[in-house]
């Protein structure tokens, strides 16, 4: 940053200054760690020395700063944990509703709201790509992004079916349903990632967005999907307003996901040399939500629980996140497995 021809390739200098920007957040804890645990050692020695009210007040000091200590070496220790190449980065969630028509959109829908509001609390922001609603409540598929410092190597814990044991609202007659939702993410890559998509390999359809109205909503077609032929993945985006951005965002998310199909066979391949590790994507259940008869949400992979449903619906996920951290990030396979229940 120092070098005089620093500024001649802005792009590149404004990549370099992020670079900087993160490093630093990274590293700032561990120094602001290293002077508490000095000032408690100090605090320690005048103890040893004080007598009456000055022990007193040295006692409750240093009560205050091993607190501080214990709730930062927490902190640094999950840091710790986000260390893959793309943790960074930001993330690309999606839900889709599995088999059970309206009840199942209601859950997505659900499901979308947590992940909302839990972005909330840590600081992060939300933009909506693409949204399909439910025939007659909730959504049928969302695909939304969260902006924020390792929001990928967060919300990467959540892939996978989450499933939903409640009494029906929709259910005149009061039963129990249980309902499933397939929740999928991919870090957001930067453009400097090696991707090559060919245009010839690409079919590019345009339709009006399904946005709840407006002077410009639903009069262009401006929504536009992505098909990528070899793999076979599709991306939609209708956010923006033209036909040109809603492209280049979906262009965009479809790098990221073919890059993540990419990792996930270098996966396998590295797997058949060191065993199966076990299937924690798609098509496999990871985590349970009772409503009724009794409250509880129970991670299935770490086995971490809660009876305060209300407080993980309002976005209290991080408990759960955390686990699955401390527990080694286990292997995920983003595979597309039908929900069946």
């Amino acid at each position: 940053m120092g070098r005089p021809d620093f500024w001649d390739v802005p792009e590149k200098a404004r990549q370099t200054l992020a670079e900087s920007t993160r490093l630093k957040r990274s590293f700032e804890p561990l120094v602001d760690y290293r002077r508490k645990l000095d000032d408690a050692e100090a605090m320690l020695e005048l103890l040893d020395e004080a007598d009456g009210e000055d022990k007193v007040t040295y006692e409750k000091e240093l009560e205050g700063l091993v607190a501080d200590l214990v709730d930062g070496i927490d902190k640094l220790e999950i840091a710790g944990f986000l260390s893959g190449p793309h943790d960074s980065s930001n993330a690309i969630m999606s839900v889709h509703s599995g088999a059970g028509g309206t009840e199942s959109c209601d859950w997505a829908e659900m499901l979308f709201r947590m992940y909302s509001r839990w972005a909330e609390r840590v600081g992060y922001s939300v933009e909506v790509q693409d949204l399909q609603e439910g025939e007659e409540a909730g959504i049928s598929r969302v695909t939304f992004r969260i902006v924020g410092e390792n929001a990928y190597g967060f919300t990467k814990a959540e892939r996978g079916v989450h499933r939903l044991v409640r009494i029906s609202p929709f259910d005149s007659n009061q039963r129990r349903h249980t309902s499933f939702c397939a929740v999928d993410v991919i870090a957001e890559i930067d453009d400097d990632i090696d991707v090559e998509i060919n245009d010839d390999d690409l079919r590019v359809d345009t339709y009006r967005s399904s946005g709840k109205g407006g002077q410009h909503v639903n009069k262009t077609d401006s929504a536009v999907r992505l098909t990528h032929l070899p793999t076979g993945i599709v991306v939609a985006c209708q956010n923006e307003r033209s036909q040109g951005k809603n492209k280049a965002t979906a262009m965009k998310i479809l790098k990221s996901r073919v890059y993540e199909k990419m990792q996930d066979e270098k996966r396998e391949e590295m797997e058949k040399f060191y065993g199966d590790k076990g299937e924690m994507g798609w098509g496999n259940q990871i985590r349970s939500y009772v409503f009724q008869p009794y409250q509880m949400v129970k991670d299935l992979r770490t086995g971490m629980e809660t009876g305060n449903v209300q407080e993980v619906m309002d976005g209290g996920i991080d408990s759960f996140i955390h686990a699955w951290l401390r527990a080694g990030c286990p292997s995920t396979r983003n595979k597309e497995i039908k929900i069946e229940e």
